[in-house]
């Protein structure tokens, strides 16, 4: 590029710049972001104070391990403690309760189908009760009381949040009415 042509970039350039410069310099704060700011309400603090007690006293704890990694899934080996000796007239057999029945969805919820999106989504698990139609893919919750870990062919594996518990119900064929 001669010297002559770099001149004449550096001069539209600088036109350019002050034209965009001139723009933003009168744009202004737009009328609905303002009265944001004016509805705002501060949080109610009875005491906003710091509280240089209670920090001492934090900082002067100290951190005492009880053996386990807190980083790691894998729980600790238990220590091995010496059995407690108990005469034998005090010993109760404690009885062993058979476990808990697996859960199970309501009575009128019944799984019919799955699906897939074309993008290369997970599958989408198909649940009717009575009219109401639930749609729900893996990792979803049902109803607040179930999560849906796996969809397959032919059943539907979730496991109730609040216990942890798993089952499968298998994919019902809808039964059409007999002919006339």
């Amino acid at each position: 590029m001669t010297q002559k042509n770099q001149m004449m970039l550096l001069g539209a350039l600088v036109v350019i710049m002050a034209v965009v410069w001139y723009f933003n310099r009168t744009t202004s704060i737009a009328p609905g972001n303002v009265t944001t700011f004016q509805n705002y309400q501060l949080l109610a603090v009875e005491n906003p104070q710091l509280h240089r007690d209670k920090m001492e006293a934090a900082q002067k704890t100290e951190y005492h391990s009880l053996g386990r990694n807190p980083f790691s899934e894998i729980a600790p080996p238990p220590e091995h403690a010496e059995p407690v000796k108990v005469a034998q007239h005090l010993q109760q057999t404690v009885p062993v309760l058979p476990p808990p029945p697996p859960p199970s969805l309501p009575p009128n919820m019944k799984f019919f189908g799955y699906g897939t999106i074309p993008n290369g989504t997970l599958r989408r698990a198909f649940l009717s009760d009575g009219d109401e139609v639930y749609i729900v893919g893996e990792g979803d919750t049902l109803l607040g009381r179930f999560r849906i870990v796996k969809i397959n062919n032919a059943n539907l594996e979730f496991e109730e949040i609040a216990t942890g518990r798993h089952n499968t119900v298998t994919i019902q064929e809808e039964q059409s009415a007999p002919p006339a």
